[in-house]
């Protein structure tokens, strides 16, 4: 472990997560959670869900609603909250104007049209962008008469002009250190009276108790300013984590530019909630071993801050395929079926379905069981619950198929139209009681030894399911039953006479 690498862990281990309703919950957000949340239940502590709504002009209609749906819908429920910042601008105007009567912050009048001129100046002069302090030392009788003439202003942090540092432990990073000549007078109450995340998540940080800071190192350029309004409001600062970004493969930022990056498009997709945890995890965080898969138990007595890695992590979707197929090749088939029935409807394969064999006979709808059977045969290619769609379709739709693909390549249509009789005929002969992958395997291997194994399995399997590539001849006749098989046999018989 790094040297630099400390962190106090107490009796009283509070953490937050704190999303800003400015979109749908990100990837990068979930995984933020999750380190939040095993933290917190490693060391039998508290995560408070805070929402920052305080930035109203980017505000996305439905994020809150998306955040709180998402985080059920993953089951690792928060502590305490949700708590809203909107509800508490009074105590941030309130916290502004102490720092205000300090001499710690001040009141800044500059239209948009000046600021952008600086910073065009700035610009051309290859100066980093930063406020002037052009309203830095304005009296109190100027800023009044300001005030009473209608000027709008916003509330600057007055940061202070010299050679000194601010220097703080990151747990991942180790010791980190800004001059306080680099750090900008921020704004802490916008013209509209309301805070900025700055101010607001400094505030209600100390409130709330929180005792570990873990967020995004998008944030770490940000954290100065933060630990400098903690020093002027005499409070100590929590301890901060700063976790790598999401990276795609070329290395950028992982963004919507590049594909999916919210949580919930992964589970429309049919990504298991477990697949999705266990990935996201891995993704900057390592447990020292080989180990890949992890139950929730596990996560929570291996995780650690300290295992947490500096640099980004990459968004592999073919990993996280991996994980999500393994996922849903160890569950329990009658499980699988629920998770898969709402995909099947979506894409109207499967209108309504019945609990049993006797009430789909009766009634004429699939069952479960049958679906279950399909599933048993199919779940050793599902890398996603939504791929059943496709998986499903030689089973629960008609086929459709050229001739070309029913003939073997080393046969011709003669001999694959006489060679599909033979298997109608034998197949015929089989009771359909006993109609199961045992006796229809038999059968089938009777006849390879008479014409060849490519030339009875090929054009059999072919005949059956519409395609080249699937499940073997006799998984696909048990699971369509006696009649439908001889249907789909005698069917590929005729597309071949009529060619």
């Amino acid at each position: 472990m790094d040297k630099n690498r400390k962190h106090k862990i107490n009796n009283n281990i509070r953490v937050r997560f704190a999303p800003s309703p400015t979109g749908y919950l990100h990837v990068g957000g979930l995984r933020t959670y999750l380190y939040n949340w095993l933290f917190a239940k490693k060391h039998n502590g508290k995560l408070i869900l805070r929402i920052e709504d305080t930035d109203r002009e980017r505000l996305v209609e439905g994020a809150v609603e998306d955040f709180i749906d998402i985080l059920k819908k993953i089951d690792l429920p928060w502590d305490e909250g949700p708590f809203f910042q909107s509800d508490n601008i009074e105590k941030y105007k309130n916290k502004t104007q102490e720092l205000v009567d300090q001499d710690k912050a001040y009141y800044c009048f500059c239209s948009q049209e000046r600021l952008k001129k600086v910073r065009k100046e700035q610009k051309e002069n290859d100066l980093p962008p930063k406020y002037d302090g052009h309203c830095r030392n304005l009296d109190k009788q100027e800023v009044q008469n300001k005030i009473d003439q209608g000027e709008h202003y916003v509330i600057r942090l007055k940061v202070p002009k010299n050679d000194e540092k601010i220097i703080f432990n990151d747990v991942i990073r180790g010791e980190i250190n800004y001059n306080l000549s680099e750090i900008d007078d921020q704004v802490l109450l916008k013209s509209d009276g309301w805070p900025t995340y700055h101010l607001a998540n400094v505030i209600d940080d100390h409130d709330m108790g929180i005792s570990h800071v873990i967020r995004g190192e998008e944030w770490l350029p940000s954290t100065p300013k933060h630990i400098l309004l903690y020093k002027y409001f005499g409070w100590t600062p929590p301890q901060f984590v700063h976790v790598p970004l999401l990276l795609n493969k070329d290395q950028s930022k992982l963004s919507k530019r590049q594909g999916d990056v919210a949580v919930g498009d992964y589970l429309k997709k049919g990504y298991l909630k477990k697949a999705l945890i266990n990935f996201l995890v891995l993704l900057g965080w390592h447990p020292g071993t080989g180990q890949e898969i992890f139950s929730l138990d596990e996560l929570i007595k291996s995780f650690s801050l300290n295992r947490i890695q500096k640099s980004g992590a990459v968004f592999d979707n073919e990993k996280l395929d991996w994980i999500n197929g393994k996922y849903i090749r160890e569950m329990d088939n009658k499980k699988l079926v629920e998770k898969c029935l709402p995909f099947l409807k979506d894409a109207e394969i499967v209108k309504e379905i019945a609990d049993n064999e006797f009430e789909a006979k009766n009634k004429k709808r699939f069952s479960k069981e049958w679906l279950e059977k399909i599933i048993a045969v199919q779940k050793e290619r599902m890398k996603t619950l939504k791929d059943i769609v496709e998986l499903s379709q030689i089973f629960l739709t008609k086929v459709d198929y050229d001739s070309d693909i029913l003939i073997w390549k080393k046969s011709d249509k003669k001999q694959t139209i006489n060679n599909l009789n033979v298997i109608y005929n034998s197949l015929n002969k089989l009771n359909e009681n006993d109609f199961n992958q045992e006796s229809i395997q038999q059968s089938l291997e009777k006849l390879s030894n008479e014409y060849g194994t490519g030339k009875i399995f090929w054009p059999a399997r072919v005949a059956l399911a519409g395609q080249k590539n699937s499940p073997q001849p006799k998984e696909i006749a048990e699971i369509l039953g006696k009649d439908l098989s001889l249907e789909r046999i005698k069917k590929a018989i005729k597309i071949l006479q009529n060619d």
